[in-house]
């Protein structure tokens, strides 16, 4: 029985520029490592760890800068000046403004072309351990794409906030909105390719709509298993058990005041009574360090020169005391 073909044409395909390496290289040996800081370190073992990638572009392996005689990596590193009074450069303006397609087109390019470089690197020392010049490159490429990356996200974080202001989708948070859209322009930026000839912005909205339909969804998942309010006290296991302590001391705290203002009336008898049957005149941390402190119906007793029924029956007694003034102040509290 033959297999059915497969629908190749509805398969996803990666975009034909986008080219991407498993790096097989190995950190340099401990002395040349010790001497980078954590951080670099940090950002090394990430390079060496995850697969690298970048959206490639023909002028990427010439030497000059198509219709100029800058030389091309000099010109496509360039620092981005981040306010527009300060650009020198004509190509840019500041990237909290919205980019032309000059700008946009250059800025992309430089960012790629860090991680191409950044490629060949890792391509150059595959199964070998990274030299001191090596890792230094290494390093500063990696730095310049974070850093041209966080310029053109910057660019177009008013392209999300725009966009979920003007969704219609009400059972979604904005915040929520602004997040995944957020994440979905991280993605975009990494997967443009400038060469095309679109905007970024037109490459950008399908994803971040995409991404809206799915926080919307996620969202209607979860009302449909949690109906109720999200509370996070009540995550706690233990929260019947906090809540019943906190109110055990606070009674015991409006016995020890009814005890020592004396409002129930309560003889001297009655109020010795209380006191050593419940450690009532002791600090907290004295009565929770030994429960011997609390005595028993014959200590009581003995002290007294009663019986033990006796000290029984003035407790009892004192204790209808205490519950009358407790309901009495409750209900002139209410």
């Amino acid at each position: 029985m033959k297999k059915p073909a497969l629908n190749v044409a509805n398969k996803p395909r990666p975009a034909a520029n986008v080219r991407r390496i498993r790096p097989t290289a190995r950190p340099p040996v401990e002395s040349i490592l010790s001497r980078f800081n954590p951080a670099d370190r940090t950002l090394l073992m990430s390079l060496l760890g995850a697969p690298a990638e970048c959206v490639y572009n023909p002028i990427f392996r010439r030497s000059t800068w198509p219709g100029s005689d800058e030389d091309l990596p000099a010109f496509l590193t360039r620092p981005v000046p981040l306010v527009a009074e300060e650009a020198d450069d004509p190509d840019y303006v500041a990237p909290t403004e919205v980019l032309t397609a000059r700008a946009e087109r250059t800025l992309f390019l430089r960012f790629n072309y860090c991680r191409y470089r950044v490629m060949r690197m890792l391509h150059a020392h595959r199964g070998r351990r990274l030299t001191l010049g090596a890792t230094r490159d290494l390093l500063h490429w990696a730095r310049l794409a974070d850093r041209l990356r966080g310029d053109i996200v910057r660019a177009n974080t008013s392209l999300v906030l725009a966009m979920a202001r003007r969704s219609r989708n009400s059972s979604t948070e904005i915040s929520e909105l602004v997040c995944e859209g957020n994440l979905a322009l991280l993605r975009c930026v990494d997967k443009f390719d400038v060469s095309r000839g679109f905007k970024f912005s037109t490459y950008a909205c399908r994803a971040i709509l995409a991404s809206f339909s799915r926080a919307a969804a996620k969202s209607t998942r979860y009302r449909v298993q949690f109906p109720t309010p999200y509370d996070p006290a009540l995550e706690r296991s233990d929260y019947l058990d906090v809540k019943r302590e906190r109110i055990e001391h606070e009674c015991i705290d409006e016995l020890k005041r009814i005890l020592f203002e004396n409002t129930a009336d309560l003889s001297p008898v009655e109020q010795r009574v209380l006191s050593a049957r419940f450690a009532l005149g002791q600090s907290e941390e004295d009565a929770g360090r030994s429960g011997a402190r609390r005595r028993t119906l014959d200590q009581v007793g003995v002290s007294l020169g009663v019986s033990k029924e006796r000290v029984r029956q003035i407790q009892n007694q004192a204790m209808l005391k205490l519950r009358a003034e407790l309901e009495r102040r409750l209900l002139a509290a209410s």
